[in-house]
């Protein structure tokens, strides 16, 4: 098995997932994945879960966020946790960036 320990950031283009959200899959191995997501202002990552354990750093820009039945604002250096199959989402109130570590890999994403 051949395991990449670098990943340039000009390997992997942004994908666009519509809706004014950006995203761009980064270091990843076969049980976890880094991905940057871009968000313009007012852009919804609607209400959703999977079975991955989910990381977000909040980068830059500012983002209500909902997981499970708690809504918090949050910003630059912040940071959430979601469990597998928590509902959860966002909505951007100023344009940002977030970095999503997941665990599992999320084979959707490549």
């Amino acid at each position: 098995m051949t395991v990449k320990n670098l990943f340039l950031g000009d390997e992997n283009a942004l994908f666009d997932a519509g809706g004014g959200l950006t995203r761009k899959v980064c270091a990843h191995s076969d049980t976890m994945m880094c991905v940057e997501v871009h968000f313009e202002k007012g852009t919804v990552a609607a209400l959703h879960s999977h079975p991955h354990e989910q990381i977000t750093y909040v980068i830059s820009g500012k983002f209500e966020f909902t997981v499970g039945d708690k809504t918090h604002v949050v910003g630059p250096g912040d940071s959430l946790y979601k469990q597998p199959h928590i509902v959860h989402g966002a909505t951007c109130l100023e344009a940002g960036t977030l970095l999503d570590m997941f665990t599992p890999r999320r084979d959707d994403f490549l």
